[in-house]
């Protein structure tokens, strides 16, 4: 497969099929939400607009980047989201890096969020889909955050249907610079286990795909068994 890999400043042009990978936090953040039953995640351009939906919609639990804040029910935090019950509900969730990144190809044909506890249901999904090409949206610090390219490059590696040892790749993520911010705490809203379950390798046996929903970028779980 015919990868490439770019930073959000470096989209230049809408990607026919673009993986967007957030691995510390957001789309393991998304993947829980999942697994917790959450029916759908929607993708909100701002704050702002986060508790607009929520306010539209008070059945919706809502999700941030930092600390507990007014109006939002959760913080973008695994560790944290994994003892919500979401059976049936809708998420909204902003984010610095993700959310952002994924907004910012929302015009491509098939977009997949993705991290490493789902990177082989990601991987699996592409080789199905992919077409030979695939831009691999590297969210994190303008494209260079390690534990991102890291999860890039594997599920890239893993997407060619040949054998890969995934130990490096996890490895350069838990040596990343997100990964001692949250090991020391310099990010807020941080649970003591997000780094290990953000190195989860395949947890979860679902892709993410996210699509233009009436006018809303909305992400969904799906089984790569099943089709689109």
């Amino acid at each position: 497969m015919d990868a490439r890999f770019l930073g959000i400043p470096e989209l230049t042009e809408v990607p026919d099929v673009a993986v967007v990978v957030d691995v510390m936090r957001a789309f393991t953040v998304a993947a829980w939400a999942f697994a917790q039953g959450a029916e759908k995640i929607v993708l909100a351009e701002s704050l702002d607009e986060a508790l607009a939906l929520k306010a539209r919609h008070p059945d919706w639990a809502a999700l941030k980047d930092g600390p507990p804040a007014p109006g939002f029910d959760a913080v973008n935090s695994p560790g944290m989201l994994r003892s919500i019950e979401l059976g049936g509900r809708t998420v909204v969730q902003k984010t610095t890096a993700g959310t952002v990144g994924a907004l910012a190809v929302k015009e491509a044909s098939l977009v997949l969020c993705a991290s490493f506890v789902v990177a082989e249901a990601t991987a699996r999904l592409l080789r199905t889909r992919a077409g030979g090409s695939a831009t691999f949206v590297v969210t994190g610090e303008d494209g260079q955050a390690e534990e991102d390219l890291a999860c890039a490059q594997y599920i890239a590696r893993r997407a060619t249907g040949t054998g890969v040892d995934a130990a490096d790749f996890l490895r350069r993520a838990a040596g990343s610079r997100a990964a001692g911010e949250l090991v020391e705490r310099v990010r807020k809203g941080v649970h003591p286990d997000d780094v290990a379950l953000c190195l989860e390798l395949d947890r979860f046996p679902f892709a993410m795909v996210a699509s233009v929903e009436d006018s809303l970028m909305v992400l969904r779980p799906h089984d790569v068994a099943s089709p689109m």
